[in-house]
């Protein structure tokens, strides 16, 4: 699943649950991806997808190469717990016995800035020309495609599929549009307002620069390296977190972003100090339940 790609989305509703429903438009859109690894074990995988671009104005001019961290992706093998989407911008410490992970590999998601996006199980199926993976049910907080443009449901609760293929993979999404009551909880009359397909194709390429998103990730992988450690200690202390996309008027990634461009630019570098900065800048988004009890309440 690693290497260079040309990765194209495509998302449809194929049915509503209304009698006045009214499909959305079709989502479509591509772009070039590196998909670095950032570990390599028997028992764990980590890869880091990084975009870069190059966009063609209408007089054939080529702009210079946009390079942006986007998510990534985490497979360990029969872990121990999951770091799961609960709906309300909460995401729930969940415990998994050893009946319920044996030969299981779980893949956690995680957004541009590497907090947690959604995390679900499933098995590998090797079958000679394809291996594929699918999950459990899976709760996940609205994409940017859709955030940015509705409001009327707050869970896609929905099944993935990851398919290794000889020029690439493919990650197949089969998505229920769900409506939570105020308590956080399915709504009890009409719970879905739609259902969705979603494709999203990675095919390998050759004749693609992404030297300088190389450079980006070499010039910074140490601090995005001390990000997840301090995300991995939250997740690891708390029952729960609950994240706030914005505090006072920033969204949470600009921060991130920003230093990472300063260290890219050249900027000094010492992790101790960095991780006391990174998570002072986290403390305005987050809320930790540390007390199961509170969960609850």
């Amino acid at each position: 699943m690693s290497g260079y790609f040309r990765v194209s989305f495509d998302f449809i509703e194929t049915m509503g649950f209304s009698p006045d429903y009214q499909p959305s438009k079709p989502y479509r859109s591509w772009g070039t991806e590196w998909v670095a690894v950032v570990e390599d074990k028997p028992d764990f995988i980590s890869l880091q997808h990084i975009m870069v671009m190059v966009f063609v104005d209408e007089n054939g001019q080529a702009s210079e190469p946009m390079v942006m961290k986007h998510w990534r992706q985490d497979w360990q093998y029969e872990k121990p717990s999951e770091f799961v989407y609960a709906g309300n911008q909460t995401w729930e410490n969940h415990p998994l016995d050893e009946q319920q992970n044996a030969g299981h590999w779980s893949q956690s998601v995680f957004q541009v800035d590497d907090s947690p996006r959604y995390e679900s199980q499933g098995v590998w199926e090797h079958k000679g020309n394809h291996s594929q993976w699918v999950s459990d049910v899976t709760w996940r907080p609205l994409p940017r495609r859709e955030s940015s443009v509705r409001s009327d449901y707050q869970v896609l609760e929905g099944v993935n599929k990851h398919i290794t293929l000889p020029d690439g993979w493919v990650q197949e999404e089969e998505n229920y549009k769900l409506v939570l009551s105020n308590s956080g909880e399915p709504s009890a009359t009409s719970p879905y307002i739609a259902k969705e397909f979603g494709i999203a194709r990675y095919e390998r390429i050759k004749d693609h620069d992404f030297s300088p998103g190389e450079t980006y990730w070499k010039k910074t992988a140490n601090y995005w390296r001390d990000v997840r450690t301090v995300w991995h200690e939250l997740a690891e202390q708390n029952n729960a977190i609950v994240i706030s996309k914005k505090a006072n008027g920033v969204s949470m990634f600009m921060p991130f972003f920003g230093r990472a461009q300063e260290i890219a630019d050249g900027g000094q570098y010492n992790s101790d100090e960095e991780i006391k900065q990174i998570r002072s800048t986290l403390a305005p988004y987050l809320k930790m339940v540390t007390d199961p009890q509170e969960q609850t309440q």
